[in-house]
């Protein structure tokens, strides 16, 4: 048996779910997430694997509307993933610290 991570509410996920709540029926591709949200595909694509995982969003290959192109991968909330999201928009942003930008002992 697979074990999931629990969801995680981190600042990146937090920006893709409002993204995501926005249209929350409507299919998203990675590329266009990563243009709107501004994450990188380093931190994008493991991020919609982890919440795939956990059940928050669904995906699929959808063929490409330009034709000798590749199918493209596809993502939506899951009505989990919708719920999820309401509750993180719900929730005060905090800023988040550098590491490397705090005084050592």
């Amino acid at each position: 048996m697979q074990m999931t991570r629990p969801a995680n509410a981190s600042s990146q996920t937090r920006v893709l779910l409002a993204r995501f709540a926005d249209q929350p029926q409507a299919w998203q591709y990675g590329y266009e997430l990563s243009k709107l949200t501004g994450l990188g595909s380093g931190t994008l694509y493991p991020t919609l694997a982890r919440l795939s995982e956990q059940g928050l969003l669904e995906s699929e290959w959808r063929p490409s509307l330009q034709p000798g192109r590749p199918p493209r991968h596809a993502y939506r909330l899951t009505s989990a993933g919708i719920e999820f999201a309401r509750a993180q928009s719900a929730q005060p942003v905090t800023a988040s610290k550098s590491r490397s930008g705090e005084a050592t002992a």
